[in-house]
């Protein structure tokens, strides 16, 4: 068992999702059961997906978790593109909070590939 907290993944997930929360309480009432729901739950997954893949035995059970979290990553990732198509979110904080997807994305993405080759 791993702690998960001590993963920089986790960490920049977490961070992700804090501003994910801010920035869709600035969207429109009417989003409240729709797209803030969808992007709010989406980014809380990334995170939620790490720590129990963490609390899982084995590399293979983790690998799994970590591509859970990836599906949501890529979730969001679209949501914010929408949200970005609707004039919810400026452009400027749409690059930046896609560049904090992108780079979870990555970081992901190396630790499912290090789980596999089980280096």
């Amino acid at each position: 068992m791993k702690d998960f907290k001590s993963l920089l993944v986790w960490e920049k997930s977490h961070r992700l999702t804090l501003a994910i929360y801010k920035t869709t309480s600035e969207f429109p009432d009417g989003e409240r059961y729709g797209l803030i729901s969808q992007i709010r739950r989406a980014s809380c997954s990334i995170p939620a997906n790490i720590a129990e893949g963490c609390g899982r035995n084995g590399n293979q059970d983790f690998a799994r978790f970590m591509q859970i979290a990836m599906g949501s990553a890529c979730e969001l990732e679209y949501h914010l593109l929408l949200a970005r198509d609707l004039k919810y979110v400026d452009l400027k904080e749409h690059e930046l909070l896609e560049g904090e997807v992108i780079e979870v994305k990555k970081m992901l993405t190396a630790l499912i590939k290090k789980l596999k080759t089980g280096h």
